[in-house]
């Protein structure tokens, strides 16, 4: 309550987070916001009916979007999927690299091409959205959704529209990076999934009036959950702490002293990039699956569901190739061996230059394994959970840690404007303070 209060005392700081908070009720209320020529009520009945399958996955992730029909049904994907392609590109293509180099102004216009490729795709996903509502409306089930399937009136009015929210949050997500709180678009992420928490509680309360869950149930349930997010917490800060030296060395007319530092590898270098890549892979031929009524693709599609053990394997090790891919895209050993070179830095007992690549190699191929047996363990408890208690499982998975990561680096940030104004934030008793991502204290 003193952090709260002293937050309320520093006009900047109180200015970002009311800021903040105004967006966000913006995003909220556009996700009520729905297409022309659908039927949402319809299409909350057939919600209701797959929470466990792929559709009720997206759901989660846009903060009820899809069942809403909204204007923001594709919510910060395109911008995302954008985002990470630049990304690969960079490491690929040499004139992207020269860019990524040049500062703020080759960033600048990686960003712009960022957004042009953010409309493409929210253009593409849009028509086949169209199509998808249509052909549910085809299928029956819980009514039509569509009004009228089949025009180019609606699929032109879908896209368009699709493509306008998608633009609207990229907006929404860039006002709250530059002059709110955190990363604006983790934090509509992070607003997305909170958003089912009251519901997950309400399912919790029926079930215990129905007397399908337990006392112990839920006492159990609570400390998983609580025992999940300290685990998540922990091995999002955890480390290894590689010694560098840095050798007495001549700058300008003075002798700089020998310095003794550290590299920082986090167990985790990838983040949340491998469950969303094993995600968007196996809810493809699911997807595709739902269009048409051919057999086999029907058997794809029961075996692709989200709780199945075919799928559950599929999630792991995709999970796994993707912690070692992303990191390897990310983290480049050869290029920090060439950079300790050429300052003078050296590992003890690690000859400089290839020898200190291939240590260094070696510690982060062990820590990427450690990282994607965690991140995978994470992802699967969700499922095993909702077996077991028969509930919509929101703690855990790629959304707890989405939810987990995007809290701690809000609370930094709210911490780094109280510390410049000389209050001690949210760590202000006598233990350790919040370290940074990057191992640092605060």
């Amino acid at each position: 309550m003193n952090t709260l209060v002293a937050i309320t005392k520093i006009p900047e700081l109180r200015r970002r987070v009311i800021f903040t908070l105004g967006l966000l009720a913006v995003y909220r209320i556009g996700v009520f916001c729905s297409l022309p020529g659908v039927d949402r009520h319809n299409m909350m009945k057939l919600m209701a009916s797959d929470q466990g399958g792929f559709l009720g996955l997206f759901n989660m992730f846009s903060g009820g979007a899809i069942e809403n029909l909204s204007i923001f049904a594709l919510g910060v994907m395109p911008y995302i999927s954008a985002s990470i392609i630049f990304q690969l590109l960079t490491v690929v293509i040499p004139t992207l690299d020269r860019l990524n180099k040049e500062g703020e102004q080759g960033r600048r216009k990686i960003n712009q091409w960022t957004r042009y490729a953010t409309i493409l795709l929210s253009m593409v996903q849009g028509y086949f959205i169209a199509i998808y509502l249509e052909n549910l409306s085809s299928g029956g089930g819980a009514g039509q959704i569509v009004h009228n399937p089949g025009t180019f009136a609606f699929r032109g009015l879908t896209v368009i529209t699709l493509m306008a929210g998608t633009a609207f949050i990229m907006w929404l997500g860039e006002q709250i990076t530059e002059r709110g709180i955190g990363n604006g678009m983790s934090v509509i992420i992070f607003a997305g999934i909170v958003n089912g928490l009251p519901r997950a509680l309400l399912q919790i309360k029926e079930s215990l009036a129905s007397e399908g869950m337990s006392v112990f149930d839920l006492l159990l349930l609570c400390g998983v959950v609580a025992v999940v997010i300290l685990c998540i917490v922990f091995m999002e800060r955890a480390q290894r702490r590689i010694p560098i030296q840095y050798a007495k060395r001549l700058v300008g007319n003075r002798v700089a002293a020998a310095q003794s530092t550290h590299l920082p590898l986090r167990l985790n270098m990838a983040g949340v990039i491998p469950p969303i890549f094993a995600s968007s892979i196996l809810m493809f031929p699911a997807t595709v699956a739902s269009w048409t009524d051919v057999e086999w693709m029907t058997a794809v599609r029961s075996a692709m569901t989200p709780g199945t053990w075919q799928y559950n394997t599929c999630f792991v090790a995709l999970i796994l190739f993707f912690s070692y891919f992303y990191t390897a895209v990310m983290f480049n050993p050869v290029d920090v061996a060439e950079n300790l070179k050429k300052y003078g830095g050296y590992i003890p007992g690690i000859r400089p230059g290839t020898k200190t690549a291939e240590y260094i190699d070696h510690v982060l191929s062990r820590l990427t394994c450690a990282g994607a047996v965690y991140i995978a363990a994470v992802c699967v408890l969700p499922v095993l959970m909702r077996d077991k208690f028969n509930v919509s499982f929101y703690f855990g998975g790629t959304s707890l840690l989405i939810v987990v990561s995007v809290a701690l680096d809000t609370i930094q940030q709210i911490e780094s404007h109280l510390i410049t104004r000389n209050y001690e934030g949210f760590t202000e008793t006598k233990g350790p303070r919040l370290r940074n991502r990057r191992g640092s204290e605060a």
